[in-house]
């Protein structure tokens, strides 16, 4: 027994040290062993007795639409992306040859970290048996047709597509221009390309590819037309927000790029492989020299690196006093100011602009692009360098502000925002970590105009008594609520409708959010209007009132009695359905909306709707306040929801006395996800009776909305 033992265990060294050698040995290489796996080779397929038959990716992508193919057929290819850096997602994209391709494709496939098992040059066969050309965005893919889309599910991704378990080639990308991405050239869509003598425009430079999480187009450009300022030739490089890169800053010269050639509906689009394929900083010429600069559109060094060199600095005082006109001032003087970003617009509360300050004063300044939190430069608490020279600035109802001039339809040159092309001109990252953004502390009676711009805390504030219960915003509109101090003084807080100070997985929409009844801090932007100064937050947090009331009370928002968000989709046996006419009905959809199912209905042109949603009997006996709300978004022009209560439900909604309620609604028609709150609606006349809601929807044969209704709350002490 003991020779046997030893015996094992030598067998078991002899076996770990050949491991261990087969480790070292892989080690040198970059990218996994992919050994044997999932591969064939050419003569599996070419063998009689397996019956196959071969098709290009021609005949492929000609075969009927949305449906599945029968038959036992194959085609060959050359993998030409690589979803390592993350910017390729759970896509597969293929040639028919290595060099010079004629036909590309795009593969569907539920599966990640493809690169391992089909690297960049791999010859692949695909078993086409059981799956479907589409078309997505105006491209044919293939894939499997589910009830989630058309994708080949990741445990079924092993029986359609092998690698040749010898061949991999160098995928060589074929020149071309964004001229010729035509809808003649569309067959090379899949295929990876080589453009030359091209650069990111204005709007993208100094930005990030992708902010994190965030999927966005970068614009680049071929040729130049001084007499226009325009490019001859534009296309998208569309990148992830998840890539690898996507926090590295946009090259800021001319060069070449390597990436997957694509195309949506019109708009023809590529995706990079991984950044090494981008070439615009020291790309070089035939003759060895680097000629990333000049640019195209003339610019001659780095636009992203700021040089104070022969620049004077201003304070944020000296720039507002340089306004001297009653229009406009332009900035003619080569001058430049360092300031921090103390609100951006990462909730939506400020649009198309943000605050800087110094310590000297604050100051707003508008910019012609959304999501301006998403770009690096104005991200909450980040010093920024303003170039001035060029700039405009004009006092605006009160307040200075910074900006450009536009032309309104009229052709007439007005004040407003600085458009993106040229925000690189102006606005320059100092590449340092943000600062916590330090409040200047004011009381409402000691504001002045040299507070107008900066961030201030007030301590010991409350919403007044007639605003309590109220929502920081009626509808989608900006809506003032006043706060005051406990000595009497009033000061308006501004807040837009289109706010929203939560998150995309718990919404908090400034029209859906009840405003705090106790006293405390409030930190804001202070601005003016005609004389009347005003507060911006920028979060919901910034309003911190969690005190008894200056006269001692303690405010309790109103008990919700009775709650549906519809969750569980469909309507349970508080709802009832009345339909009196037509075919369409109420119903649940969560479509658009995640997990979160809301009541909807939709009537159909050429039709007359009447349907009615009516809630269950709720009690008020004994209370002495009621409200109930909800959340409305319309879609398409139609009769307007009508919303109404009753105290005795007959059963007939033509029968029953109806009162109606003064809900605020929707008003948006032009799209989904805008949702907006009713606000607590008053319930006072059914105080001490029992209680239905309904929602009437109409429609008739020349317009027909889509409404839908979420979030309905009852409440009452």
């Amino acid at each position: 027994m003991k020779k046997y033992n030893s015996i094992l265990k030598y067998i078991f060294v002899l076996i770990a040290a050949l491991l261990i050698t087969g480790c070292v040995h892989d080690d040198k290489y970059d990218e996994p062993n992919l050994g044997d796996y999932q591969c064939r080779t050419a003569s599996y397929y070419t063998n009689s007795q397996n019956g196959y038959e071969k098709w290009t990716l021609a005949q492929l992508k000609m075969q009927t639409q949305s449906v599945a193919i029968t038959k036992k057929a194959y085609v060959e290819a050359y993998v030409s992306s690589s979803d390592e850096t993350g910017n390729i997602y759970k896509t597969l994209y293929i040639q028919d040859n290595p060099e010079n391709p004629t036909e590309g494709l795009t593969v569907s496939l539920d599966a990640v970290s493809l690169y391992t098992k089909f690297p960049q040059g791999s010859k692949v066969y695909i078993d086409v048996q059981g799956l479907a050309i589409t078309t997505y965005g105006g491209v044919k893919q293939l894939g499997k047709i589910t009830p989630a889309g058309t994708r080949v599910p990741e445990k079924e991704v092993n029986m359609h597509v092998f690698r040749d378990c010898q061949i991999r080639a160098e995928i060589k990308p074929k020149v071309m221009t964004l001229t010729e991405m035509v809808t003649a050239n569309d067959n090379l869509i899949g295929c990876l390309i080589q453009i030359n003598n091209v650069e990111f425009d204005g709007r993208a430079l100094c930005t990030p590819y992708a902010p994190n999480s965030v999927t966005v187009d970068k614009t680049i450009g071929e040729g130049w037309d001084s007499a226009s300022n325009k490019y001859l030739k534009t296309a998208v490089v569309r990148n992830s927000g998840y890539a690898s890169f996507a926090n590295q800053i946009i090259p800021g010269g001319k060069g070449s790029m390597v990436a997957i050639f694509s195309k949506y509906n019109s708009t023809y689009q590529m995706y990079i492989n991984r950044l090494e394929d981008v070439d615009m900083e020291t790309h070089k010429n035939s003759a060895g020299q680097i000629d990333s600069y000049p640019r195209l559109d003339g610019v001659q060094s780095n636009p992203c690196q700021f040089s104070a060199t022969g620049l004077t600095v201003k304070t944020i005082a000296d720039v507002k006093q340089l306004n001297t006109s009653a229009n406009w001032t332009q900035i003619t003087g080569d001058f430049y100011v360092k300031a921090q970003v103390t609100a951006n617009d990462a909730t939506g509360n400020l649009y198309k602009y943000v605050y800087v300050e110094d310590a000297t004063g604050g100051l707003r300044i508008n910019m012609n692009k959304s999501d301006l939190f998403l770009d690096n430069r104005f991200r909450l608490g980040k010093d920024v360098y303003i170039k001035l020279k060029g700039l405009y600035l004009r006092n605006v109802n009160d307040e200075i502000q910074l900006g450009g001039l536009f032309k309104n339809t009229s052709g007439v040159e007005q004040f407003g925002q600085i458009e993106e092309p040229q925000l690189y001109k102006h606005f320059f990252d100092t590449n340092t970590v943000a600062r916590a953004v330090a409040p200047t502390e004011r009381s409402i009676s000691s504001l002045t105009t040299a507070d107008v711009g900066r961030w201030v805390k007030f301590k010991d504030l409350q919403f007044i008594d007639g605003d309590l219960g109220k929502t920081y915003a009626s509808g989608t509109a900006q809506t003032n609520r006043t706060l005051e101090d406990c000595a009497g003084n009033k000061i308006i807080l501004r807040t837009s409708g289109q706010a929203d100070f939560g998150t995309s997985d718990n919404p908090k929409k400034a029209s859906a959010t009840e405003i705090e009844g106790g006293k405390g801090d409030v930190y804001a932007i202070v601005s003016i209007f005609n004389g009347t100064y005003q507060l911006w937050i920028t979060k919901l947090s910034d309003v911190d009132l969690d005190d008894p009331r200056c006269d001692g009370s303690v405010y309790t928002p109103l008990p919700v009695l009775y709650k549906d968000d519809f969750a569980a989709g469909g309507f349970s046996t508080d709802w009832t359905t009345e339909n009196v006419t037509g075919t369409q009905v109420w119903a649940t959809s969560n479509q658009g909306n995640g997990t979160n199912y809301y009541a909807v209905v939709n009537g159909v042109l050429n039709n007359t709707n009447e349907d009615w949603l009516i809630s269950k009997s709720i009690s008020l006996v004994g209370k002495t306040k009621a409200a109930v709300s909800f959340t409305s978004d319309v879609r398409y022009s139609g009769p307007a929801l009508q919303v109404y209560a009753t105290e005795n439900y007959t059963g007939n909604p033509s029968t029953t006395t109806w009162v109606v309620l003064p809900a605020l609604l929707d008003t948006n028609t032009a799209g989904f996800g805008d949702w907006v709150s009713s606000g607590n609606v008053d319930l006072s006349a059914f105080l001490g009776k029992n209680v239905r809601i309904a929602f009437k929807y109409t429609s008739t044969p020349s317009a027909a909305a889509t409404w839908e209704i979420d979030d309905f709350k009852i409440k009452g002490q």
